[in-house]
Formats: structure tokens, sequence, C-alpha cells
């Protein structure tokens, strides 16, 4: 057999012109062991903390332990397949996840994959999970209101752009329901929304995204899902990849709004990974970092300076707490990082008031600087939260079954009114002026003679009333956001003008 040397030649000639002088540089390393979502890995003596890792089976991993011969690896998926003696390789970058415009409207697990079947997300931009929170010349005072479209809250614990306000109660005392109404009563306000949901059920999920679809909420808001089913690495880093997603809209000079629901969950999720780390434990077995956990994560929400674009981003965290034990230690420890709390008490839940909100231990530190001027007036909310306070400890002094005098007794009358006219049913948020208006009534004595049973129908009665026959008050209100002596003249004779058709005994 004959070899023709131009066959050769040319063959060769193309090989070295397809030849790529690329050599493929990683570094690897070998698992020593695996379970329970973690994985030591030996080998990877350059690798970074929070650097990326894969695995063979093409599951990922976070470096979070750098020993001394060793690294230990938080699997971000099924660590079932993978086995002891695999090879893994470093990929030299940090976690990050998809962010953009194509985010919203979708539900995504913390990685960023699409989890609502409705195709991968269609985004070319992508932003680190862990990202420095602005400093101190990078602020801005919070100044702008977040209306949450709830009486109570708004007049008695504003919050505002920028702010970290916790909702903190025992379980099933309505946590949530704060969150979502807030959600939804942003939907016109521009303000793009972001629900992190950590270890809860999948049904109680779904729910939430189908009252959020069924008011028209999921067009602006984004919903992170790392359920009680999720391994613990997921649950750990699902706050902070919703953050990096909230974030991009922050930088652009765009408001956003986050729900962490519910931090405690994520501290579990914490405390299990660095317990299996063989991380010394602490108080509670909790970590003795658990504190930068949450404080490293809380610290990004802020209102942005006018320099870097005035944007904001509002968080509201929740914490569970057990049997009312708010001095715990992971709610203490949010409570010294948040600007303020809700707190919802169980037994005001039962009772029936809803939003069931303790006014004594409930506060705002940002104040009357997030609110409107109509609503900070005094003649509003400008001293209910104190008149509530006051109610409360009459209405205890008034159960020991002693006599009243006739002004104690106008003051526990009101009380009772104010109480019914701040409760509010679930995912129907009021407009702000609106709740001027009722709260402005309430406060005036003008529910004083109307039982306290139909004060409900009052207020709804009352504000289509308003909106059908005197728009031009309620514009005047949204217009000016204050209440100047004619305005509140001509409220007056509306509510005055109102009650002559209302019937008090229905």
């Amino acid at each position: 057999m004959k070899f023709n040397a131009d066959e050769i030649a040319s063959v060769i000639q193309a090989e070295i012109e397809k030849y790529e002088s690329t050599i493929d540089v990683r570094e690897v390393g070998t698992v020593l062991e695996v379970g329970d979502g973690i994985a030591r890995v030996w080998g990877l003596s350059n690798i970074m903390a929070g650097e990326m890792v894969e695995f063979p089976t093409g599951v990922r991993g976070l470096a979070f332990n750098l020993e001394e011969n060793s690294v230990g690896v938080i699997i971000l998926g099924d660590y079932l397949g993978i086995e002891e003696g695999d090879e893994v390789k470093a990929l030299g970058q940090l976690l990050s996840v998809p962010v953009g415009e194509a985010v919203l409207g979708r539900v995504l697990d913390p990685l960023g994959n699409p989890l609502d079947g409705k195709g991968p997300v269609a985004t070319s931009e992508s932003r680190p999970v862990e990202y420095l929170a602005p400093g101190v010349a990078a602020r801005q005072p919070v100044r702008e209101p977040l209306q949450t479209g709830i009486k109570a809250i708004d007049a008695m614990t504003p919050i505002g752009r920028g702010q970290r306000e916790l909702i903190i109660g025992d379980r099933k005392t309505g946590k949530t329901t704060i969150a979502i109404d807030t959600i939804i009563n942003q939907k016109h306000s521009g303000v793009k929304c972001f629900y992190v949901a950590i270890g809860q059920k999948e049904s109680s999920v779904a729910n939430t995204i189908k009252v959020l679809q069924d008011h028209g909420a999921m067009d602006y808001t984004t919903v992170i899902l790392a359920g009680a089913s999720s391994p613990a690495p997921l649950q750990y880093i699902a706050p902070y990849a919703g953050t990096a997603m909230a974030e991009y809209f922050m930088y652009r000079g765009e408001h956003a709004l986050i729900v962490y629901d519910d931090l405690s969950k994520q501290a579990a999720a914490y405390r299990e990974l660095s317990l299996l780390m063989r991380r010394p434990p602490g108080r509670e077995a909790f970590p003795g970092d658990v504190f930068y956990c949450h404080s490293r994560l809380l610290e990004r929400s802020a209102k942005l300076s006018n320099a870097l674009g005035g944007g904001s981003l509002t968080s509201l965290p929740i914490i569970e707490t057990l049997e009312g034990e708010v001095s715990a230690y992971i709610p203490t420890n949010v409570i010294s990082i948040t600007d303020g709390q809700i707190y919802l008490q169980p037994d005001l839940f039962f009772k029936g008031i809803r939003p069931a909100m303790n006014v004594g231990i409930s506060v705002s530190r940002v104040g009357g600087a997030a609110q409107i001027k109509a609503m900070k007036d005094k003649q509003v909310a400008g001293g209910l939260r104190l008149a509530l306070a006051a109610f409360r400890e009459l209405e205890a002094f008034a159960q020991l079954g002693t006599e009243l005098d006739a002004a104690t007794q106008a003051r526990l009358d009101r009380g009772y009114r104010m109480v019914e006219l701040l409760k509010q049913p679930q995912y129907q948020p009021l407009d702000v002026v609106d709740q001027v208006m009722v709260i402005f009534a309430g406060n005036g004595g003008f529910l004083d003679d109307i039982p306290v049973s139909r004060v409900q129908a009052f207020e709804k009665e009352f504000l289509q009333f308003m909106r059908d026959l005197k728009p031009q008050i309620r514009n005047e209100i949204a217009e000016k956001k204050e209440l100047t002596p004619e305005l509140k003249a001509a409220l007056t004779e509306a509510i005055q003008q109102f009650k002559l058709t209302f019937a008090k005994n229905a």
C-alpha cells in the first residue's frame, strides 16, 4: 500500500490550521465524603470563599468552609448522585442569579431556574448573590412613603421606601397576609415586588401565587421559592438571591419591595449547615455569625442618594415567634437590625381584630417622615397610637367592674369604635386618601352615636358616597396631600350630610 506524499502533507496542513493552542487549566479536587447536603473536598487549595464548584453530575456547590486540609462545600441541588472519589472542579466565579425585567411575573428557585413551566428566563444579565451593602454616604434618609393599604399600619407604624420593617408574631396570626396586601397595594405605584418563600409548604405558596394572580399583582412580582422540601443550602441562599434580583432595580433608580417569608426558617437552615460543617454552636445551637448572616442581608435595603439615582429597596422580613417569645435569639437579632416592627398578637387575632397589631409593642423608627401631611394631621393619625394604647389600659381597668364617670365612658366608647374602624378584610388594601377620610371621621367623634356593629357598614357606604357624590374633596386631598382648614370644613360637612342618609340600625 503506497502513501501519497501530497495527501499526507495536505492532512498535516489542515490539522495545523485547525490547531488551537488553548490549554484547559482548572483546579480540581476529590470528594472525601458526602451526605446531608454537604461534601468535603480535598485538593482545591486556591479556592475562594463563596466560589462555585461543579460535580460530575452537573450539580453545583458553594465553598462554605475553608479548612487546612479540605474544603466544606454546600451542595445546591440533589446530592444523592455524588459519590466519594468524584472529581470536583472549581469554576472561578461567585454564585450569581439572572436579573432584569424578564424575572418579573415568574416563579423561580434560588438559582434562578424557572419553576412555573413558562420556559427559561430570557435575560443575559446577572448579579452576584452576595453583594456589599451601600455605605452611609451612598444613602439618604427615608422620607418617601410606601403605602401598605392597611389603615392600622399606614396610620400608626408607617413604612417608607428604603426602610426595613419587621413583621413578627406567632404562626397563623396574619403575617403573610400583611405582606401580600402590601404587594397588591403597589399595583399603580411602579414598585417592583419580590416574594421570597423559605421553608414553606408548597401548597401555601401556590395559594399565595393564586391570590397575587387574581389581583393582577403577578405582573410586577417575582416569587423566589425554596419550599419545605428544598435542601437546606437552597433555603439558606434564597433571601440573598431574591435581594440580588431586587437590587438590580434599586441601582437603576427604580423602587423595589422584598418580602422574606420567613427568616426564622432561613436561620434554621443556616444552623443545620453550620452544625454539619462542625462550626462551633452558640446560643440556641446557632453559629456565632448568624447575626451577620441577617445583618448583611437586611443592610442591602436602602434609599440610595440622588447621586446614585435615588432608587430604593424596602424589605419586610417576617419572623415567626414561639408562644409570643419576642426575646428569643433570632427575633431579638432581627429586631435590632430593622427600623421597627409590627407585632401581631394571637389573642387579638382570635378576638377578630385583624390585622392583630399590638399598638404598644409595634413601632416604626422612621415614623411621621414616611407619612403624607394629611395622615400626620393631629385630627387624623397624629395622636392615634397613644389614644389606642390608652384605650387598651382603660379597657383592662373597666373590666374590673368599677363605676366609670361619663368622660371615661365616652373615651372607652370611642376606643371601641376606632378599633372596629381599623379592622380590615384580607386582600382589600385601601387608598391612602380613603384611609385619611375614614380615620378623620372616627377621630372627629362622628361615629360616637353609631352602634359598634354598624361601624364597618358606615365606612363602606361613606367611602362610596365620597367617590360618587363628593369626588372633588377626594381629588383635592390626593393632590395637596394635606388637610387645609377649608378641606377639613368641607370633609366635616360631607360626613354630616352622609349621616343624614345612613341607617344606623340596619
